[in-house]
C-alpha cells in the first residue's frame, strides 16, 4: 500500500467522520443495520467508549478541532455510570475510559480526565479474583468465575494507572490476569478460546467454553484479534518476552486462517465456512494490532506484520466500506456481532469503525496510543 493511497484513504475518513458527527448526533452507538441509521445504546453498555475514542483518534491524526469538541465530554458522561446502583459497568470499563478520559488527560492535560481514568482503574482492579488471578468478566452470578479474551485489550487501563501513578500494584494484577490468559486460553497452535470458567471459590481452572465462538475448541476470529493486539499491548507495556512470543503465534494463525480477500469469517473453525458471515471488526483490530507488533519486533520481521496488516486494510476499505454512500452512517460493513445467539449478523459495529479508523491513523505515523 502506498502513501498515496494511505493519504487518499485519511482524507476519506475525515470527510465520512465530519458526516457522522452530524448524522449521529449526541447517540451512543453500537450497532447500523440495513438502513444504515446507527442505534444508540445506554451509556452503560461496553461498547460506549468507541465512538468518542474515534473522534479522539481523527482530532489526534489531523489537527480539527471539531473533532476534538465532539468527543469532550464523553469521559464526564461515562463517568455518571459509576453512581447507578446497582453499577452496570464491569471488566469493560478499559473500552469505555481509555478512548475518552485517559486520551483526553495524555493529550490535553485535563485533570478530571485523568481523575474518571483512575476511578475506572480502580474499579477494574478490585474485580480481580486473587485465588484464580484473573478479572472477572460480567456481573451474573453465574459468571463469578469467567474471565474473557476481550479483558487482554482492558488491561491496558492497569498499566496505564501504573505509569501516571507510580504504584506498581495496577500492573501486578495486569500482569498475573495476562499470565493465567497464556496459561488457559492460548494453544499450541496459536488459536485462542473466548471464555475461560474457573471455581471463583478455589480459582481452579474448570473449563473453556465457545461464548460468542462456535465451541469452546473453536477459533472466534474477533477474540483472537483481541488476543493479538492485547498480547502485543502487554509486552509494550512490561517487556516479558513471554507475551511478545505469544502475540506472534496468535497472529501467525490468524493471518494463516484468513480466507482469500483477507476479511475473516466469524469464527474459523466452523462447519461449512464459505456459508458463515465474515466479521470485518475482527479484521480491523487484527490489523490495528499487527501494526503494533511490527513496531516491537526486530526490523527484519516487521515487514511480516505490516504486509499482512495493509491487506486487510486494503480489503476492508475496497470491499466492505460504505464510502459511496453518503447516507450510511458507519463506515465498514458485514460485522459480526454475537452468531451463537443470532444477534447484530451482516451489519456496521463502531468498535469495528474504531480500529478501521485508528489502524489507518498509524498507517499515516500516528504515535498516540489509546491502548
Amino acid at each position: 500500500m502506498n502513501q498515496a493511497y494511505k493519504e487518499k484513504t485519511l482524507a476519506q475518513l475525515t470527510e465520512k467522520v465530519e458526516r457522522m458527527i452530524n448524522q449521529i448526533g449526541d447517540k451512543t452507538p453500537h450497532v447500523a443495520k440495513a438502513n444504515g441509521i446507527y442505534d444508540s445504546t445506554d451509556d452503560n453498555w461496553w461498547t460506549s467508549g468507541f465512538w468518542p475514542g474515534l473522534l479522539w483518534v481523527m482530532h489526534d491524526a489531523t489537527g480539527k478541532e471539531s473533532f476534538k469538541a465532539a468527543a469532550w465530554e464523553w469521559d464526564a458522561k461515562l463517568e455518571r455510570c459509576f453512581c447507578e446502583h446497582p453499577v452496570q459497568l464491569h471488566h469493560d470499563v478499559g473500552f469505555q475510559f481509555l478512548p475518552t478520559a485517559v486520551i483526553k488527560y495524555e493529550l490535553t492535560g485535563n485533570q478530571e480526565g485523568l481523575r474518571n481514568g483512575l476511578e475506572a482503574a480502580n474499579f477494574l482492579a478490585g474485580r480481580f479474583n486473587v485465588n484464580g488471578e484473573f478479572i472477572r468478566a460480567w456481573n451474573e452470578q453465574e459468571a463469578l468465575g469467567w474471565a474473557i479474551v476481550d479483558c487482554m485489550m482492558n488491561i491496558p487501563l492497569l498499566f496505564w494507572a501504573s505509569r501516571t501513578t507510580g504504584d506498581p500494584r495496577y500492573k501486578h494484577i495486569a500482569i498475573r490476569h495476562a499470565d493465567t490468559f497464556l496459561r488457559y486460553a492460548i494453544r499450541e497452535d496459536g488459536s485462542v478460546c473466548h471464555i475461560l470458567s474457573f471455581d471463583p471459590e478455589t480459582g481452579a481452572f474448570i473449563e473453556p467454553l465457545g461464548g460468542q465462538g462456535f465451541s469452546g475448541s473453536s477459533a472466534w476470529s474477533r477474540g483472537n484479534a483481541w488476543a493479538l493486539y492485547g498480547l502485543a499491548i502487554a509486552y509494550r507495556c512490561t517487556g516479558l518476552e513471554r507475551y511478545l512470543h505469544a502475540a506472534k503465534r496468535v497472529a501467525h494463525y490468524f493471518v494463516a486462517a484468513l480466507p482469500e480477500d483477507y476479511v475473516p469469517y466469524w469464527d474459523f473453525r466452523v462447519e461449512n465456512i464459505e456459508n458463515e458471515p465474515r466479521d470485518t471488526s475482527a479484521a480491523a483490530i487484527a490489523a490495528s494490532g499487527l501494526l503494533e507488533l511490527a513496531e516491537l519486533v526486530p526490523s527484519a520481521e516487521r515487514r511480516i506484520y505490516n504486509a499482512a496488516a495493509e491487506k486487510i486494510l486494503y480489503s476492508l476499505s475496497e470491499n466492505y466500506a460504505t464510502w459511496d454512500n453518503p447516507d450510511h452512517e458507519a463506515i465498514l460493513l458485514q460485522g459480526t456481532g454475537h452468531k451463537p445467539q443470532n444477534a447484530n449478523i451482516n451489519v456496521s459495529l463502531i468498535y469495528g469503525d474504531y480500529y478501521f479508523v485508528e489502524a489507518f491513523a498509524k498507517l499515516n505515523g500516528w504515535s498516540h496510543r489509546i491502548f
